[in-house]
């Protein structure tokens, strides 16, 4: 057995426990954060769209190795640097990602011939096979994979599920948010180049 193995698993369990946690905490505090007279100093655009993970104007990952559904390895470092990205890293448990569905749903129908958007599945008490089943009932506009080692995660250092990161052409990363209420068609213009809303 190598002797890294032992520390590897540690590390594996760590991370899939802080991102549970994280998840479990955005999901409780969304509600009570985002009534309007809550007795909680923090703003609900907390909760909307926020610079979390990978700081906007980093370079995103050049190698990220995911499963696709039926298990085969897949670098979704192919695509940095050829076209924009969008990358949500979700769960078939987590309602915030569900609440985001429908937004992903209608940016996807206006942007997915110009951006490539991806579905990032943590490992935390899911399986391949439930991942898909989710994708194809509920009509996930996106590629999805599986992160079954974490790497997806620590890479783009995602710190809860719903958790979205939009990358432009050049690789560059332009948004990251967190939260069911984001404004993804804003943060896709910019990645795209052009800033102005729709019927402006």
């Amino acid at each position: 057995m190598n002797s890294h193995q032992p520390l590897a698993i540690d590390h594996q369990l760590e991370r899939r426990a802080r991102l549970a946690v994280a998840a479990l905490v955005v999901s409780a505090l969304a509600p009570i954060l985002s009534v309007p007279g809550s007795p909680f100093p923090v703003p609900a655009s907390v909760l909307q769209a926020q610079e979390t993970g990978l700081p906007v104007g980093a370079k995103a990952p050049a190698s990220t190795i995911v499963e696709t559904l039926d298990g085969k390895s897949f670098d979704i470092g192919q695509y940095v640097g050829k076209t924009p990205m969008l990358i949500e890293f979700w769960a078939t448990w987590c309602p915030l990602c569900k609440q985001l569905e429908p937004t992903m749903i209608d940016v996807a129908k206006r942007y997915g011939n110009k951006v490539k958007f991806i579905g990032v599945a943590v490992s935390v008490n899911q399986t391949p096979e439930r991942v898909k089943l989710y994708a194809e009932k509920h009509g996930l506009p996106m590629e999805v994979y599986f992160d079954r080692k974490g790497t997806a995660a620590d890479g783009y250092d995602a710190a809860a599920t719903s958790y979205v990161v939009i990358v432009d052409k050049t690789g560059t990363v332009v948004y990251t948010g967190l939260g069911g209420s984001q404004n993804l068609e804003t943060a896709l213009k910019k990645a795209l180049g052009s800033p102005g809303t729709p019927g402006a």
